[in-house]
């Protein structure tokens, strides 16, 4: 089969050999800068279509590759969406190489329409994986926490805040490994504070933090925010976006009784300060939330007492 990359097609798989598309009747591109080949549709956003691809110098290697095309009107807008895709390439290229973080392999316009190319991650977003699985415990929570957690703070490090961590965001992979992806939102951080242009509204609703909703604004302790959001919702299954549509940023006083099982003390404290609607009470970085994840320290072994034998008796014989 080979795919029509025409962002309109409505059924853009086509049969070998096919120079020009039979849903559409655009000219079917085979390879994209000569060696990417695209395979199938992978999904669509505001800002276009995302496809399987191979790289066939690399022996057919797997990859994503992300096509522009902006369902956005005005030149305002688009400008701006523009801006967001080109920042995705310099972000991912800015942060090099990482384990859980999808690396770039490629950037270019080619038939009027900007690519981006990138590592190709085999396995579930977990929003897929809460449909199969089932609400979370404490303790796929933990291990969640302690894998993104080093994550965030690779990229905070490096003066970036992705803007839009969630379960859609997360990919688990085929061995277990958790993966960050679509940093198409993300930003530089400029001293200690990220303002969009013209306070515009960046992330999902009903995780990003009320800062990012009301000033366009995101720190460190918004993606922690967002983060908290995303265990809240492994937890309860039970969208956050539902809630905040019904009771705003009050739902975040009571997220326990939404759950369909108890958290252990411990995590439900670390939860508690993830999800506090003042920016200025949240856990302002990733090492504040680590160190409240170690359990307690063991009290120290106490010696142990022997208590002697009394002496015998000696015996006496009437």
């Amino acid at each position: 089969m080979v795919c029509c990359i025409n962002p309109s097609c409505p059924k853009p798989q086509n049969p070998d050999g096919m120079k020009f598309c039979q849903s559409c009747g655009v000219k079917i591109i085979p390879l994209l800068r000569s060696h990417y080949r695209i395979i199938k549709p992978l999904g669509r956003g505001g800002f276009g279509k995302t496809y399987v691809g191979e790289d066939i110098d690399k022996m057919n290697e797997p990859c994503v590759v992300k096509q522009f095309a902006p369902n956005v009107q005005g030149s305002w807008a688009v400008n701006k969406a523009v801006q967001l895709f080109h920042q995705e390439a310099q972000q991912l290229q800015d942060l090099g190489s990482h384990p859980q973080i999808p690396t770039l392999y490629a950037y270019f316009e080619e038939e009027g329409y900007m690519y981006l190319v990138q590592q190709f991650i085999d396995g579930d977003d977990l929003l897929k994986v809460l449909v199969k699985e089932g609400v979370w415990g404490d303790r796929e929570i933990r291990k969640l926490l302690l894998s993104l957690l080093p994550v965030l703070q690779f990229i905070h490090s490096r003066k970036i805040i992705h803007r839009d961590v969630k379960p859609d965001n997360i990919i688990r992979g085929s061995k277990g490994e958790l993966v960050l992806i679509d940093f198409g939102v993300s930003k530089q951080l400029s001293g200690t504070i990220m303002t969009t242009t013209m306070g515009t509204t960046i992330g999902s609703q009903g995780y990003a933090a009320l800062e990012q909703m009301e000033g366009g604004e995101a720190y460190p302790a918004s993606d922690l925010f967002s983060l908290g959001v995303t265990c809240f919702h492994l937890l309860s299954q039970k969208h956050p976006y539902s809630l905040w549509i019904k009771y705003g940023y009050s739902w975040l006083g009571n997220w326990r009784q939404h759950l369909p099982n108890p958290v252990s003390d411990d995590l439900g404290r670390v939860l508690d300060k993830l999800l506090v609607e003042d920016v200025e009470q949240r856990y302002q970085s990733v090492d504040e939330v680590l160190h409240d994840l170690q359990p307690p320290p063991s009290p120290p072994p106490q010696p142990s007492v022997t208590l002697a034998s009394p002496p015998p008796q000696p015996s006496v014989t009437l």
